[in-house]
């Protein structure tokens, strides 16, 4: 089965399903989705949303980004969570060339692992709930998603190989996203030539550095988000199938 699902104004829009975790069972497909901005579907991409059949948005992004781009369209049956787990802006589009990039976006999501506490918390329980397909995602699907695919993956057994893996995919959408940045911001310059990237260097960095200061992924969850045994058996009862075919 193929992960991404095709959309014209969504590009980063894709199932987490099929990933195989350390008891040998599979992530389900079709349940589990990761996307950018749901700001953006309208007509014919709304449609196409409504089919997969989600009951449950989780916004990851600030207030403030979705009164300038808009929230997942208000239809029938449809819940929508805004979580805002990154509690200290930057601009993307500012950093300096200079700097070692994947490093500094692996320190910011460090940033966002300690102060995002109760909403990655909230995140996780919502996702536990829910009962039928679910989406998470931010303004790109990049880092805020990213971060957050991670840590459940990790918690669902799922190795750190397939995880930054998954993290990667956003490569593929890069470089819409820069097209709708420069649709977007027409008067300014674009100085960092890593915006829309998402190397596997970013995420190993960032579960490096949660392994260093909790022992493990599993271990931050748990000494840091407050994460359970009942918890993680809810997420793996809901999100996982027996063994199923492989990811492209």
């Amino acid at each position: 089965m193929d992960r991404h699902v095709a959309f014209d104004r969504l590009h980063n829009f894709r199932d987490l399903g099929g990933y195989r975790t350390d008891d040998g069972r599979t992530v389900r497909w079709r349940l589990l989705y990761r996307s950018d901005s749901l700001g953006k579907l309208t007509g014919t991409d709304l449609d196409r949303f409504q089919a997969l059949g989600v009951r449950t948005v989780i916004d990851l992004r600030y207030p403030w980004e979705i009164a300038a781009r808009g929230r997942a369209p208000e239809v029938d049956g449809l819940a929508w969570h805004n979580l805002s787990i990154e509690h200290r802006a930057y601009d993307q589009a500012t950093i300096d060339p200079a700097l070692d990039p994947w490093r500094y976006l692996a320190d910011r999501y460090a940033e966002v692992a300690e102060d995002g506490v109760a909403e990655l918390r909230q995140a996780l329980e919502v996702i536990a709930a829910a009962d039928a397909p679910l989406v998470f995602h931010c303004a790109s699907g990049k880092d805020r998603t990213g971060l957050l695919a991670a840590l459940l993956l990790a918690l669902l057994g799922v190795d750190e190989d397939q995880i930054a893996a998954d993290f990667a995919r956003t490569e593929v959408a890069t470089e819409r996203l820069i097209a709708d940045w420069r649709a977007l911001n027409p008067d300014r310059e674009l100085r960092w030539p890593g915006y829309g990237r998402a190397p596997e260097a970013i995420i190993r960095h960032f579960l490096a550095d949660l392994t260093v200061a909790y022992g493990s992924v599993v271990g931050y969850a748990t000494d840091r988000l407050g994460v359970d045994e009942a918890l993680t058996i809810r997420l793996r009862e809901r999100l996982l199938g027996d063994r199923g075919p492989a990811a492209r």
